[in-house]
């Protein structure tokens, strides 16, 4: 690199020049491949998740749905129960398992310096952590062990970064759970009802300390998910809708880029015009994003 291009290691960057990202992108060209953050803290969590979702949908269907005596009533509340669970697991998936917008590591080489075509006295800036020439807004995320494009937080809950690629999951992952809390809060309520008129006879095909402890277990749940996912939904739309992520309202980072409107920002993050496949984990997926292409990488992820 000539002496009249300047590199700095640092953490608060200015813009790429027109043409840098792209080629950032094309750096050390891969295939397409699936991402997973190898961390043991997050694995956990995520399976946690996962269980709860699941014990949550054994006591609606089991102790709840199938003893009732109105059969419309348990399919009506079953078919919207599982959807909405199916629907929150598949966006916890694609949140998990979707690069956030990671920049290639490694790619500030004196070879690719001269790539950019600088001029003279032209600054940009490299992290030090994973020597990797940082876009504007990216931030490095010390679980990940790369840069993130856009890097909103790091949630042990989903086992991946917030960042570009994935908000729109993980806002769509708390709505959903949000949805199915509230659902089952719901459902709480009625069977208790039920019950007490009953006393405890014929509402449910366990005995009634059993019934008990799994609905007392089940309202605890979903009331802490629904007031958490509540929450950080709300802060993920507003965040989307003011173009600031959380790392960068916390930092109190004085845009450098021209923020977008709100509409502009929701079709940025959820794709193209209001649609129904702006709720829909499932838009865009493609079979072979999840079909077998390389072995396991060291680091912190590993892709396949």
């Amino acid at each position: 690199m000539s002496s009249g291009h300047r590199l700095r290691d640092v953490e608060q960057q200015r813009p790429l020049l027109d043409g840098e990202e792209e080629a950032v992108e094309s750096f050390h060209s891969e295939a397409k491949q699936l991402w997973f953050i190898q961390d043991c803290c997050g694995m956990v969590c995520a399976f946690i998740t996962w269980f709860l979702v699941f014990f949550a949908d054994f006591v609606v269907t089991f102790v709840m749905l199938l003893p009732s005596r109105s059969f419309w009533y348990a399919v009506v509340n079953g078919v919207v129960f599982n959807s909405l669970a199916v629907l929150a697991l598949a966006s916890h998936l694609r949140t998990m398992l979707t690069d956030p917008g990671a920049v290639p590591k490694g790619n500030a080489t004196k070879k690719y310096m001269e790539s950019l075509q600088l001029k003279p006295g032209e600054v940009i800036y490299k992290c030090p952590k994973c020597c990797s020439i940082k876009p504007e807004r990216a931030h490095h995320c010390s679980i990940c062990k790369r840069c993130i494009r856009k890097m909103d937080h790091h949630c042990p809950w989903v086992n991946n970064c917030v960042g570009e690629k994935n908000q729109r999951f993980f806002v769509l992952f708390t709505m959903y759970i949000a949805m199915i809390s509230g659902h089952a809060l719901a459902l709480c309520g009625y069977q208790f009802i039920t019950c007490v008129k009953v006393q405890w006879r014929e509402c449910s095909d366990f005995s009634p300390p059993v019934t008990m402890m799994l609905m007392i277990f089940l309202c605890m749940e979903a009331l802490l998910f629904l007031t958490f996912t509540a929450v950080m939904f709300s802060t993920q739309v507003h965040s989307i809708c003011n173009d600031e992520t959380e790392i960068e309202r916390l930092k109190n980072e004085k845009p450098t880029w021209e923020r977008q409107t709100r509409w502009a920002g929701l079709r940025s993050v959820f794709g193209g015009q209001p649609s129904l496949m702006w709720i829909s984990p499932f838009a865009g997926l493609k079979l072979q994003t999840f079909l077998p292409r390389r072995t396991w990488k060291g680091g912190a992820e590993f892709s396949v």
